[in-house]
């Protein structure tokens, strides 16, 4: 059986992920996955020492969406029901793949596959994309207090990883449709034939 459309948001640091899954979510009456992001416990602490906590980081945020994808399965899936969410489980290998060395990035890339490989994955991703400057914008217009000060290399290479790893995707998922949005000239909160746009770009998929 064909799997529902699953739709995931993806985009580095204040890409506005949320923000556009929130608002198809309503525009389109689809139930919303959103990933627990303030209440990992170490993302304080990974910010003020990265090498010290990226490990309890990326493993909270790695169990904490395998239990929601696996929730997404039960509940959406397997019932051939429609879903959005403002992530893709693949986000973890982007950033375990920066934050981590040596035995513990191969320790959690193994617990990764293990954890995902038979799992649904989305079948349409929209990817927005966006630069340096419109990133930190966002970021300090949304005031989280532990992203005060973000190291700005990071966050740049951030933004190679999540393209790379959307060229990676399109090859290990063929049959996933990848829609590139620039986060730099469209603005879908300000603007809303730029939000029509995706919206009537997402029905036909859908269809």
């Amino acid at each position: 059986m064909k799997q529902a459309p699953f739709i995931a948001v993806e985009g580095p640091i204040g890409a506005g992920k949320t923000t556009l899954a929130s608002m198809l979510a309503e525009e389109l009456n689809l139930p919303i996955i959103k990933e627990i992001v303030d209440e990992n416990p170490f993302l304080a602490k990974f910010y003020e020492n990265m090498d010290d906590w990226s490990f309890q980081l990326e493993m909270f945020f790695l169990c904490n969406r395998y239990k929601q994808l696996e929730d997404t399965v039960t509940q959406y899936i397997d019932k051939g029901n429609p879903v959005i969410s403002d992530y893709h489980i693949y986000k973890n290998l982007i950033f375990g793949e920066r934050t981590l060395n040596g035995t513990k990035r191969e320790k959690y890339r193994q617990i990764y596959h293990v954890l995902t490989d038979d799992l649904p994955k989305p079948n349409i991703i929209l990817y927005i994309k966006a630069n340096l400057d419109t990133l930190l914008t966002r970021i300090e217009k949304r005031g989280r207090p532990f992203e005060e000060g973000m190291d700005t290399a990071y966050l740049e290479q951030l933004i190679k990883d999540y393209d790379d790893a959307m060229a990676s995707l399109a090859i290990q998922e063929p049959s996933t449709v990848i829609i590139t949005i620039d986060g730099n000239a469209v603005d879908f909160v300000e603007n809303p034939e730029h939000f029509t746009e995706i919206v009537s770009y997402i029905k036909e998929l859908m269809k």
